[in-house]
């Protein structure tokens, strides 16, 4: 029953919605009802995500997988592989729980699509140890105490290997007194700059940096 004023008949309400019923019929020659019933069945039956096959080679192994082209590494490494070492914290770069080795070289995993890594070296924390005998930072992170609740730890580990590696290269970094210099000694300052794109919620980092120039010296 339509909803009346006693005293002026329908209200604006009213008239609202019987203009609104009225233009959809017209504009689709079904009722408002059959309208709802359908867009609902549409929704209970989405269309299949499309996926394409893949193959990535980690840690000196060949995966094949099936995945949705807009899946992160990180998602195909957690969710697809089970390789959970890699760990999802902010999903956007800031953090560096995510970082990975690709071809030797740090990545936030987050960031970065599967597809786009087919043909490369791809290394996780799972895949730094040499069977039991573990990576020399592996070994400084546990020495100095490194880690406290450990969820950045894998990040942290696989973002000094890479770091090392490039200052073994002879990247500079903004700490750097002469970028020009074939060589920079990683100085606790130029570990820190190098390291910033990794955050330690537990606050570690004299430990990390520690840790850092321990392995260092050791390679």
């Amino acid at each position: 029953m339509a909803e009346t004023d006693h005293r002026k008949g329908p209200t604006r309400r009213t008239v609202l919605q019987g203009g609104v019923a009225t233009g959809l019929f017209l504009a689709t020659g079904m009722p408002v009802a059959a309208e709802q019933a359908d867009t609902a069945t549409a929704a209970a039956s989405p269309t299949p995500t499309p996926t394409m096959p893949m193959s990535l080679r980690i840690n000196a192994k060949d995966f094949a997988v099936e995945l949705d082209p807009r899946t992160t590494l990180l998602d195909a490494l957690r969710n697809h592989l089970g390789l959970t070492g890699s760990k999802k914290g902010c999903d956007h770069g800031q953090c560096g729980a995510c970082t990975v080795l690709v071809d030797g070289r740090r990545i936030n995993s987050c960031l970065t699509l599967a597809a786009m890594h087919q043909g490369d070296e791809i290394t996780t924390i799972e895949g730094l140890a040499e069977g039991d005998r573990l990576n020399p930072v592996q070994v400084a992170f546990i020495a100095r105490d490194g880690f406290q609740c450990g969820y950045c730890t894998p990040g942290q580990i696989c973002s000094a290997v890479g770091m090392l590696s490039e200052a073994k290269a002879g990247w500079p970094s903004h700490a750097s007194a002469d970028v020009a210099a074939a060589s920079t000694a990683l100085t606790d300052a130029e570990i820190r700059e190098r390291m910033s794109g990794n955050i330690c919620r537990c606050a570690a980092y004299p430990n990390i940096v520690a840790a850092i120039r321990d392995a260092a010296g050791e390679e």
